[in-house]
């Protein structure tokens, strides 16, 4: 049975300022509800319900922009990591990516979710995606 592809629809619709990267197949924004601060999102836009249902090529550049925007917060946030995060709950591929600050472990999830008030940083993130990618 073919996976029907359905347009983004099941997710929470990002704030145009939040916005980071985007391209015909997916996009990364600051998260609407945040762990941390810097916590971003890469979506694939069609619906598809898990990593493996995507081709070899999607995967493949799904996985380099994560790593591009990984590299991106690096350098922006100053910290030593970002947690990369795949959950299938809403059966819609996209990756949470959690800077951690001066913690241990993964006691960044412990932290309560809180709205997003603040998008300036997106900015400084799109300056340094720019740097990376070139």
């Amino acid at each position: 049975m073919k996976n029907e592809v359905k347009k983004m629809g099941d997710l929470p619709k990002p704030v145009d300022e939040a916005m980071i990267y985007e391209n015909s197949k997916l996009y990364a924004c600051l998260a609407n509800r945040p762990l941390t601060k810097g916590h971003v999102v890469v979506v694939w836009k069609d619906t598809v319900e898990d990593l493996h249902l995507l081709s070899q090529e999607d995967y493949e550049h799904l996985m380099e922009v994560v790593d591009m925007v990984r590299s991106a917060m690096l350098q922006a946030l100053k910290v030593e990591k970002v947690y990369l995060m795949y959950f299938d709950e809403t059966r819609h591929v996209h990756w949470h990516l959690v800077p951690r600050y001066n913690e241990k472990g993964v006691n960044v999830l412990l932290h309560e979710p809180r709205e997003l008030e603040d998008t300036r940083l997106a900015t400084k993130l799109q300056k340094k995606l720019e740097i990376t990618s070139t």
